[in-house]
């Protein structure tokens, strides 16, 4: 399967003008994305996801190495690149004042469809998204989940190959982020290649075949969501002792890579072979006279995988980047052979 998205070593700087300085926001980016997969880009605030985006999308010039997308060099052939991309950012790009089939009707005409094609295409959209009903009310009475679904509909208006979709679920609720991730999941399902970003860790292990992990501008980390999740020890066992004073005696029974959070009475172990581990904790425990009001052997999260890997700025912003600690050569990507061992 040949790749979409193909980026070596891409260099971005913010400020500083010609004498160097600034804020470095990519390091030597390197990224592959296959045709026909959804692809994660994960990490912090500041690690360098949307930066990756505009410079995909042309929007942003790269200070050093190489970009492609759908076989055209976004530098030198841009024009070819946006012919073949769709694009939906962080903010809503639809006019609020008109309907949902005037907006996508619009779209159309911008990219020069004809108006008996816009408005043959902007019907095959909304039936698509499930907005037909919805086609004629302004867009100001829409709620959040069908705003972005009709936001997503406008970028596929040309129906490209390669589809951008830049921290899409940002501020909606729980119902309207499961819209978008039920169209996304039928893009997918039809060809189409798409470099999705996010902060959301469910939401990259629910839609992406394959993840990278962005931190101080370069990838980390890459895999798929298991492999990425066997890079904290395979499976965990979690205990909530009922008895807060008992907490550490309860630690002791579960032997060594004990984690504990007080807090919530919570303790963490690994579990290398789930079965056996439970039994013994069960036993254990009984043995001791320690109730546990809840047992339960779980595989790692990706929370856990991205804590472990970004550490303290996970969350926090970290990456934003003063240039100390961002020289290149930095932290080496896994391998998937070295993921799954």
């Amino acid at each position: 399967m040949s790749d979409a998205i193909v980026v070596e070593g891409v260099r971005k700087r913010y400020g500083g003008g010609r004498g160097g300085g600034g804020r470095r926001a990519l390091v030597g980016l390197d990224l592959a994305v296959r045709r026909g997969t959804v692809h994660g880009l994960l990490g912090p605030n500041g690690a360098g996801k949307t930066t990756a985006v505009r410079i995909l999308t042309t929007l942003l010039r790269h200070d050093g190495g190489r970009a492609e997308v759908a076989g055209f060099d976004v530098r030198s052939e841009a024009a070819e690149v946006r012919r073949r991309i769709g694009l939906l950012g962080q903010h809503a790009a639809v006019d609020e004042e008109l309907d949902g089939r005037q907006n996508l009707e619009m779209f159309g005409r911008l990219h020069h469809l004809g108006a008996r094609r816009a408005g043959l295409r902007a019907g095959e959209l909304l039936e698509r998204f499930g907005l037909v009903d919805t086609g004629r009310k302004p867009v100001a009475r829409y709620s959040g989940g069908m705003r972005r679904r009709l936001d997503l509909a406008a970028s596929l208006i040309t129906d490209p190959e390669v589809l951008f979709l830049d921290e899409p679920t940002t501020g909606l609720d729980p119902r309207g982020r499961a819209e978008v991730w039920s169209a996304v999941r039928a893009l997918a399902a039809g060809g189409t290649t798409v470099l999705l970003t996010t902060q959301y860790l469910e939401e990259a292990d629910q839609l992406a075949d394959r993840i990278s992990v962005i931190d101080d501008g370069r990838v980390i980390a890459e895999g798929t969501a298991d492999r990425l999740k066997a890079m904290v020890g395979g499976d965990r066992i979690d205990v909530v002792v009922r008895d807060a004073a008992r907490l550490d005696e309860a630690a002791a029974l579960l032997g060594e890579g004990v984690t504990v959070d007080a807090d919530r009475r919570l303790l963490g172990a690994p579990a290398p072979d789930r079965m056996r581990a439970l039994s013994r904790t069960v036993r254990a425990l009984e043995e001791a006279g320690i109730e546990a009001q809840d047992i339960a052997v779980r595989r790692p999260t990706l929370d856990e995988v991205f804590l472990s890997l970004t550490g303290a700025g996970a969350g926090t912003g970290a990456g934003t980047g003063s240039g100390e600690g961002e020289a290149d050569g930095g932290a080496r990507v896994p391998t998937d052979t070295e993921v799954a061992a």
